[in-house]
């Protein structure tokens, strides 16, 4: 098939690299996000799908908004059978949508109907979730609300980190999608409407997630802590206000103390008292300085039994 594959991160790399090797189709052209400035340099920076797309002599297309008439045309002069869309960043309006004679596909992060939405992966870790999984839906003007082609099931183990769960997904995913386009190519997909009933929204996350509340039990401290890892990384408050980072935790036995209150000393790390429960804290990354083993942060005299966490505003 005539294929236009729309992506942008890391994750919809995976998905263009399965379709390419697998040599069935022909990639017409890759459209990904314009290249933004980043880090303290501003550095114009390219995105993860263009520089792989490059790589392979593929034409790339960066268009501000693919909904403007302009590019729809362009778009039509490529005549494309099918468009498919992993992570691409904007919204497609009908036009786009129906374009292709096959119409568009979208790679999608979780098991819908659950987790529609920007941030599927970080939801799953985040709420405690012991699977999750890759869909192949057929797009329509709704927000991950086309009818499911396939489906994939990835377990979530209890220390999987977001990062992990990123990888196996984006690796399942791009299998999935080559599967699925051949059961599209003859005829076989069999599309399976959404129950609306079960539907839930994974919305844009934001800094106040991040934020450690020690209150809470124990168990949603470290499935927050996990689903921050490896960005952007949940943090709580030192005394003196500055900002400590936690990177890895495990459930732990704690002595009765207010929320916050660091109660022992491990050989790995220190123990933190929650609303339910206590967490080991086993790496950490203070203000301005790397990640670190939570060990060498204590013999830094980083932390000390007595020292409460989390008790500044910020």
């Amino acid at each position: 098939m005539r294929i236009v594959f729309m992506g942008t991160p890391d994750f919809a790399v995976g998905t263009l690299q399965a379709l390419v090797e697998s040599g069935k189709h022909e990639i017409v052209a890759v459209i990904t996000q314009p290249d933004r400035p980043k880090g303290r340099g501003q550095k114009m920076l390219m995105t993860p799908v263009k520089e792989y797309a490059l790589t392979q002599d593929l034409p790339v297309y960066q268009p501000l908004k693919v909904k403007t008439p302009e590019f729809i045309a362009e778009l039509q002069q490529m005549r494309p059978e099918i468009v498919v869309v992993a992570a691409f960043g904007q919204l497609l309006n009908r036009e786009l949508l129906t374009l292709p004679p096959l119409g568009c596909v979208n790679v999608h992060a979780s098991l819908l109907p659950k987790y529609r939405g920007a941030a599927p992966i970080h939801y799953a870790v985040l709420q405690g979730e012991k699977e999750s999984g890759v869909t192949i839906m057929q797009m329509d003007i709704g927000m991950d609300t086309g009818d499911m082609l396939s489906k994939v099931t990835v377990p979530i183990g209890s220390e999987m980190t977001m990062g992990e769960l990123h990888d196996q997904l984006k690796a399942e995913g791009a299998k999935l999608l080559v599967a699925t386009l051949d059961a599209i190519a003859d005829g076989s997909a069999k599309p399976e409407k959404q129950n609306e009933a079960e539907a839930t929204y994974a919305k844009l996350l934001d800094r106040s997630m991040e934020k450690i509340d020690w209150t809470a039990p124990a168990q949603q401290i470290h499935d927050l802590v996990r689903g921050f890892n490896p960005a952007p990384g949940a943090f709580t408050k030192m005394p003196d206000g500055k900002t400590l980072k936690i990177w890895r935790t495990v459930l732990a036995q704690g002595q009765a103390a207010p929320a916050g209150t660091v109660t022992a000393i491990t050989k790995k790390g220190f123990v933190v008292s929650c609303g339910d429960g206590a967490l080991e804290i086993l790496e950490v990354q203070p203000e301005s300085k790397k990640r670190m083993e939570a060990k060498v942060f204590c013999n830094g005299r980083g932390v000390e039994p007595g020292t409460v966490l989390g008790n500044i505003e910020g």
